[in-house]
């Protein structure tokens, strides 16, 4: 059984769709990415798969059940973890309470999450609000592997961040693959560092699909990959 198993789907807005026809599947201790220009419909991918929008067509699996028709937060309680564009931190309180929120229900303690970002360790008092950007987004990493996922998506991790920081987070989440047999789905806009972590990877442009594959050999062939970019490519 694939942790998810999307077959067909069609997503948007108000029945119009963004993104057609994409199957798309993650096995366990599996890291994939989602590649692509801004509005190729990466970010509604992620928001239909965690029930956040309905869909419009096609079906959605998370963890051997169906999403059409299940509220977000009973998707979340089989075991979906999602790192949102906009990090979703509770800005007025600490880091150690915002890691506490995740690591509730007896998952992981807030000593274990810090060990994968232990730049965190002497902020535990500090608001989160009052943190860098790449802070904010250890602490949004940390808060989401706290609930111990099965499946872990993660929406633009390096956006609005320096590139040392993106350099630094992109590798816990395939240590976070291998270590717990996790199965994550990344949208990534920092193409060369995704592919460096994902086993594979697919390319949206303008809602469909022009490349997939292996992520070595995307890596490897730049102008296949520039050409997926513009949507004149598919990879078989």
């Amino acid at each position: 059984m694939s942790l998810l198993d999307v077959r067909g789907l069609h997503a948007g807005y108000d029945g119009a769709a963004v993104v057609r026809d994409l199957d798309l599947t993650v096995e366990e201790g599996e890291v994939v990415a989602l590649l692509g220009p801004n509005g190729a419909g990466k970010t509604t991918t992620l928001m239909t798969i965690a029930g956040l929008l309905p869909a419009i067509a096609g079906t959605v699996e998370v963890l051997g059940a169906p999403v059409r028709g299940t509220r977000a937060h009973r998707i979340a309680r089989r075991g979906l973890g999602f790192v949102p564009e906009d990090r979703s931190l509770f800005f007025g309180l600490t880091v150690r309470e915002n890691l506490r929120l995740g690591s509730r229900r007896g998952r992981i303690a807030v000593s274990e999450v810090v060990e994968w970002f232990p730049e965190l360790q002497p902020l535990m008092e500090r608001k989160a609000g009052l943190l860098s950007g790449g802070e904010q987004q250890m602490l949004t990493m940390a808060r989401a592997i706290s609930s111990r996922p099965k499946l872990l998506m993660v929406d633009e991790l390096s956006l609005g961040l320096a590139p040392i920081i993106v350099e630094r987070l992109l590798p816990v989440v395939r240590r976070v693959a291998d270590e717990s047999g996790c199965g994550v789905l990344v949208v990534e806009q920092h193409v060369d560092l995704a592919l460096a972590v994902a086993d594979r990877a697919t390319v949206l442009a303008h809602g469909d699909v022009v490349l997939s594959g292996r992520a070595g050999d995307l890596a490897r062939d730049r102008q296949l990959l520039a050409s997926g970019y513009l949507g004149g490519a598919a990879l078989t």
